[in-house]
């Protein structure tokens, strides 16, 4: 049950600007924004000293339910997105089975509505095999297709790497594709090279010149063309290098785009630099790449090149993170410090709290057209997240919530720490202590929420 609340004397970071004021909830619901004053039964928070931002939606996040319970889950995922400040999560297609039809779609809606603390919506994959199934679908009632993480299970699932797929997928696809975007014949070609020299166990070093630039380059090069010739919505996921960034526009508005890109915490947060420091912890696909693809993905972002930002929180365990190069996997969790991490960004003047908002708020509810989320206004959903800007606290194996128990960032020091946060109204963070007397709801979007 919703308790009425009203918020007072917040910085609420919201559409470009920022406003001291208060926000009375009510019903799950913004019911009003100003300068109120308590009235009839409604718990108030003294919020003199804090932003108040819109809840952060991840719009590419790997929570491994059902199937790979082991090292994560709806639950736990959710729980530590929540204490982030993550409201909103769409998950990727790469559980197992793999979420290839409308029947396993649902199995994975139907556990988050009993397990998310955060609402939620999912990717169906689509890969050589169901390219058809897919395309007899009603696309546009879906939130998105991918093939992301797919290629983990068969040769030859990525689609950037088979334009003939793409042709067919992007001609006819009615709703968004968000694709890995590497080219699979250059990563393995990499990859005998250097196993002939140095054997099974490389270097963490060598991952991004494996997975390279050039194999990212030319896989985007190639899927924006064939988007371009069919008018198909094209999101290319987790982009790496400042090359790719020039291949996006910035000189229209979000709403015009079809073709869009995001970047991942991780990759504006290490570079090149960080191997050898943190080894396969920090190996993901696409790889973390150069100090000089780090700052050109920054300055990209804030150029508007690059749409939204996002955690492609994928968790493993230790034991499968520590093996020689060839066998570990790729990968690792982000969605419980992704906001911290951007706030340190905005702590050293290279981004306002205004352009952090818009690119993990407003810009994802716009990119996967969200019904009444991702802004502070009134009769939208009361997804919301407040902030102190000077709390430092240090990230230890006794404050990570993912049920992995491990984070590449253990031992970084944050400047600011979430101390509210609000789902559909529910209070459920509260300074330490969850109230996890509700579950998130599935998000609407588009035609579905007509």
């Amino acid at each position: 049950m919703n308790q009425d609340i009203l918020i007072k004397n917040a910085s609420i970071i919201n559409e470009g600007r920022s406003v001291v004021g208060d926000v009375r909830i009510s019903n799950g619901r913004i019911q009003k924004i100003g300068t109120l004053e308590p009235e009839g039964e409604v718990r108030v928070i003294d919020a003199t000293g804090k932003v108040l931002l819109p809840g952060i939606i991840d719009a590419q996040v790997h929570f491994r339910d059902p199937g790979l319970t082991h090292k994560a889950d709806l639950y736990t995922e959710s729980k530590a997105a929540v204490v982030g400040g993550v409201t909103s999560f769409i998950d990727m297609p790469n559980t197992v089975p793999n979420t290839l039809s409308l029947e396993r779609l649902q199995e994975k809606f139907d556990i988050a509505a009993g397990k998310s603390l955060a609402n939620y919506s999912f990717f169906l994959g689509v890969n050589g095999d169901n390219i058809d199934e897919v395309l007899a679908m009603d696309t546009s009632q879906l939130i998105g297709v991918s093939d992301d993480g797919l290629y983990f299970t068969k040769k030859g699932n990525l689609l950037a790497d088979s334009p003939e797929k793409m042709e067919k997928l992007f001609a006819n696809c009615k709703s968004i594709i968000a694709i890995h975007s590497e080219k699979e014949e250059i990563v393995e070609a990499n990859e005998e090279a250097f196993r002939e020299k140095y054997g099974e166990d490389l270097p963490a070093k060598f991952h991004p010149l494996i997975r390279s630039e050039r194999g990212c380059f030319e896989a985007t090069e190639r899927a924006i063309a064939i988007a371009e010739k069919h008018k198909a919505r094209l999101h290319i996921l987790h982009l790496t290098t400042e090359a790719e960034t020039h291949l996006f526009r910035n000189d229209i508005p979000l709403q015009e785009k079809n073709i869009t890109t995001e970047v991942s915490v991780h990759h504006l947060w290490f570079s090149d630099r960080d191997y050898e420091r943190l080894g396969m912890r920090i190996k993901w696909n696409p790889a973390i790449k150069t100090e000089a693809d780090r700052k050109g993905l920054l300055k990209s972002l804030l150029e508007d090149k690059i749409d939204l930002i996002t955690t492609d929180h994928a968790p493993h365990t230790l034991e499968e993170k520590q093996q020689t190069y060839f066998k570990s996997m790729s990968g690792a969790p982000m969605v419980q410090h992704s906001l911290n991490c951007m706030l340190e960004f905005y702590k050293q003047g290279l981004i306002s709290l205004e352009k952090l908002v818009e690119k993990m708020c407003h810009n994802p509810a716009i990119l996967y057209d969200m019904t009444h989320r991702g802004y502070i206004r009134e009769g939208y959903y009361a997804d919301l997240v407040l902030v102190d800007l000077d709390s430092p606290w240090t990230v230890a194996k006794d404050n990570i919530l993912y049920k992995c128990g491990w984070s590449p960032l253990e031992g970084t020091l944050f400047q600011t720490q979430v101390t509210h946060t609000f789902v559909n109204g529910n209070l459920i963070y509260d300074s330490g202590t969850f109230h996890e007397q509700a579950y998130g709801l599935p998000i609407a979007f588009g035609s579905k929420s007509k």
